[in-house]
Formats: structure tokens, C-alpha cells, sequence
């Protein structure tokens, strides 16, 4: 994590870096919209919402929606009927809008704004979530605060893909692996070497070059749940996800991004994606329900406003 800076600082570095980086988004990081990514979607959001998600929610929130990833796979399933999805970002906002227009999504609402200042009505969406977007936000009390304001009473949330501080620690092993195996793995498969993005050096670092800036927290379990109940949420549950599956991609992710991407072969990024679907399913099967939460790489915090509140 980087050093403490100020909220103007960090939102304007997420800004810039993923209003440059939403074109490639969704290829850099293997997002699918299709069959095999609704599952795991799916599969995710019942975790955290229980028997709730076969009711389905008649209006959602999305926080740090990105490209679409998350609450797009919702709308598909049927789980949102309308969905309105924030972000910071008006590049990934775009690249959301084209992903829902190529998927025939029409109920869906795109608003840019900054997530601890919602621009909503109080208790206007009965589910608030996102995925992968509380580690970038600089004042999470405020955040949990808006979140709750705009839930309607017995309304839930649920954020996904939060990294803990110990699996955080963890896979620094399999990134740190994975870049004294990339020139023999890029001299096996006879890729060459990727280079960094061209762009105009300033005194200040832009774009792509801020990937290294924009992650800000790590989380204890206890931490996440705390935010959720100050904020006046009950019902509050944090789970672990992913331990083996998390070392395997990551080790195979920094493998890939030393090389041009064109040049890793069909057959590896096969089994580069079967193998982490396989290790999800260990993960899930053997280590979740017996392992502490703090292990595992994601944590996953679902949690309800009060009917009476």
C-alpha cells in the first residue's frame, strides 16, 4: 500500500489511471460476460445474499461499477431489474455502456460520481454493492454512511473482491515468483518481452503509471464488519474466498504481463483459466468453509439496513 495521502490526491489518481486503463480493461484482466462469468457472479452474490437473490431487487445501486463486470452479469440473471452504476471513472463508465448495449441491457443507468458523496435520494435502492471498490476509496466511514443513507429499510448490500491484509501478504509470493520464472516461461512458449506503455513523462506520473497508486487499504475481517455496523447495518457477515486459486492466477497474471500479449499461446491461457475455475472450486469446496477468513485473498461483507431504520 502506498503512503498516506490526501482523499483529493487518491480520487484524482483513480480518476486519471482508470479513465486511461478502461479500454483494456476487461482483456487485461480476462472479464467475461459470458456463461462462465455469470457463474461466478452468481455464484459470489448468493454467497453473500443468501435466499434473498432468487426474490431478485427491483432497483440496485452499483458502487465503482468499472466496466460492468459485476452488475451487468446481475441484470442478465434476472437477480436487478434496474440498475444504476457509479464510478469515478467516465472512462469505465463508457466502456460499461458499450458492454451493456452489446449484451441488449436497456434498464441500466450510468452516473459519475465519487462514491462517499451519492448523488440519490435517501432509501432509494433496495440493494447497494460493488465489486473490488472499497480498497480504493479514501474515507470509508463516509462511504458506509452514503451507502446506508440510499438503502431502503430491510434493503442489503454487498461488496465482493476486497483484498485482506494477510492474503494480501500472501500472494506476494506467487508476484514475486512469477518475475524471476518470466524469461525462462517467455523463452519456452517463444514470447517476447512486453514493453511498458509510451507516454509523455511529466513531473507527475499518469495513466497506466499509476496502477501501482490507486490500491489504498487492505482489510482485517473485523474492519470491514465494523464499517458495516457503524454505519447502522445489522446482519453483518464477512467471509473469505479464494486461497489457492488466488496464488495459481496471480503467478500466471505476472507471468503474462512480461510478455506481448499476442505472443502467449491459446493453450496456455486455457489452461491458465481451467486451472483457476478448478481451484475455485477447491478453494470453495475444501479450505472456505474451514480456514480463518483472514487467509483467504478476497473478503466478501454482506449486511442489512434495519427494516425499522
Amino acid at each position: 500500500m502506498q503512503a498516506l495521502r490526501t482523499p483529493e490526491q487518491i480520487r484524482d489518481v483513480n480518476t486519471r489511471y482508470h479513465d486511461v486503463a478502461a479500454s483494456g480493461y476487461d482483456q487485461k484482466w480476462g472479464i467475461d460476460f459470458g456463461p462462465t462469468g455469470r457463474a461466478q457472479v452468481l455464484a459470489k452474490a448468493r454467497r453473500g445474499l443468501g435466499p434473498r437473490i432468487d426474490a431478485g431487487f427491483p432497483r440496485a445501486l452499483e458502487v465503482g461499477a468499472g466496466t460492468g463486470y459485476f452488475g451487468l452479469h446481475l441484470a442478465q440473471a434476472g437477480v436487478i431489474t434496474e440498475l444504476t452504476c457509479t464510478d469515478i471513472s467516465a472512462g469505465m463508465l463508457e466502456a460499461l455502456s458499450t458492454n451493456a448495449r452489446e449484451l441488449g441491457l436497456e434498464a441500466v443507468e450510468t452516473v459519475r460520481t465519487d462514491a462517499e458523496a451519492l448523488p440519490f435520494a435517501d432509501q432509494s435502492f433496495d440493494l447497494v454493492f460493488g465489486h473490488a471498490i472499497l480498497h480504493h476509496l479514501p474515507d470509508l466511514e463516509r462511504a458506509f454512511a452514503e451507502f446506508q443513507r440510499v438503502l431502503r429499510p430491510d434493503g442489503l448490500i454487498l461488496f465482493a473482491g476486497e483484498p485482506s491484509s494477510v492474503g494480501d501478504r500472501l500472494a506476494r509470493v506467487p508476484k514475486r515468483a512469477a518475475q524471476l520464472a518470466a524469461p525462462l516461461w517467455r523463452r519456452a512458449l517463444g514470447a517476447a518481452a512486453a514493453h511498458p506503455p509510451h507516454e509523455d513523462q511529466g513531473p507527475e506520473p499518469s495513466g497506466h503509471q499509476l496502477e501501482g497508486e490507486v490500491d489504498i487499504h487492505t482489510f482485517e475481517p473485523g474492519q470491514l464488519a465494523r464499517l458495516a455496523r457503524g454505519a447502522g447495518l445489522v446482519d453483518v457477515e464477512v467471509q473469505g474466498e479464494e486461497l489457492l486459486a488466488n496464488w495459481f492466477g496471480w503467478f500466471n497474471r505476472g507471468l503474462e504481463s512480461t510478455a506481448v500479449s499476442s505472443d502467449v499461446p491459446w493453450c496456455w491461457r486455457q489452461y491458465a483459466f481451467r486451472g483457476y475455475l478448478y481451484l475455485q472450486r477447491l478453494d470453495r469446496a475444501a479450505l472456505e468453509p474451514h480456514l480463518p477468513k483472514a487467509l483467504f485473498y478476497n473478503l466478501l461483507l454482506s449486511g442489512r439496513r434495519p427494516a425499522d431504520g
